[in-house]
């Protein structure tokens, strides 16, 4: 019995891998470049591309569960679609989809949407899956470090109403969970959807004090100025995909990302430890 992850080689994928070995479960990787995959030894490499139905047929062949990662690409939507018909083709009935927290809220959010529809079809077609949706990842915290340090601000404008950040360890051995759980039952498990978020609720002035305290100097907060943001990102990323963050940051300020009631609770029972912390991350990643 094989389980194929998408995304094995990304930051969640990597911890859904490594946590999967851990459990001494068979793994199959889904890889587009092989050759600079660096996955550990006993993962069996896939290589193809989502979008490129043959090798997706080749990967899922013999797979009886699938880890489902799409990245944040304009023709996401398409890639998992494609996917789950392909999955459902060749007979996988144990399904796990990485999709995002509030997708049903932040509906003007190009790949919020994108993944609400997906789940939407999970539910269409009767697709036996858990649907993980995370919260923002700490680990976007690591492509802001050199400004927070070098420069003494904390530039994410994530808004007043605060975001439950989670760490992608967390997220990862979550899913190794699920898909160990769904890979062992003798019959397919119900359609069933998990918030994945952290220990705390953080403002954008909450995150800079913590900053602060970590790096034992002032750090400012200096608000909500998504316009900036976007043009920033337009140095790093197509500007539909800047715009995208911009959106998605906007919501942010309306209406953050807060936990149901329980969420927390019921991720600890989970794990059977506490969830990491953001000071946690931000001293790992500070010095």
């Amino acid at each position: 019995m094989t389980i194929l992850v998408t995304g094995a080689t990304g930051t969640i994928g990597r911890n859904v891998v490594d946590q999967l070995l851990r459990r001494s479960a068979d793994v199959r990787a889904l890889v587009r470049n092989t050759a600079n995959a660096n996955l550990p030894a006993g993962v069996e490499i896939a290589p193809g591309d989502l979008l490129d139905v043959d090798s997706v047929r080749a990967a899922m062949s013999g797979a009886s569960t699938l880890f489902l990662l799409n990245g944040v690409v304009a023709d996401e939507f398409t890639q998992a679609l494609i996917a789950l018909n392909l999955a459902r083709e060749a007979g996988i009935e144990r399904v796990v989809y990485l999709s995002v927290i509030h997708s049903d809220i932040y509906v003007n959010v190009p790949h919020f949407a994108g993944k609400f529809a997906v789940e939407r079809m999970i539910e269409a077609m009767g697709i036996n899956a858990t649907v993980l949706r995370p919260a923002y990842f700490m680990d976007n915290e690591i492509t802001i470090r050199d400004v927070v340090t070098g420069h003494g601000i904390y530039p994410m404008p994530i808004g007043n109403k605060g975001l439950a950040m989670v760490d992608a360890r967390d997220v990862g051995e979550v899913a190794a969970i699920e898909l160990v759980r769904r890979e062992q039952s003798p019959t397919p498990l119900p359609l069933t959807r998990v918030n994945l978020v952290g220990p705390d609720t953080l403002t954008g002035a909450d995150a800079a004090a913590i900053w602060s305290d970590v790096l034992g100097r002032t750090i400012v907060f200096p608000g909500d100025d998504t316009g900036a943001f976007e043009q920033n990102l337009r140095q790093f990323m197509p500007s539909w995909s800047a715009y995208d963050m911009r959106l998605m940051a906007e919501r942010f300020g309306t209406d953050g990302m807060i936990p149901d009631g329980g969420d927390t609770e019921r991720l600890v029972e989970l794990l059977g430890r506490p969830l990491r912390t953001y000071r946690d991350h931000v001293t790992q990643i500070a010095g």
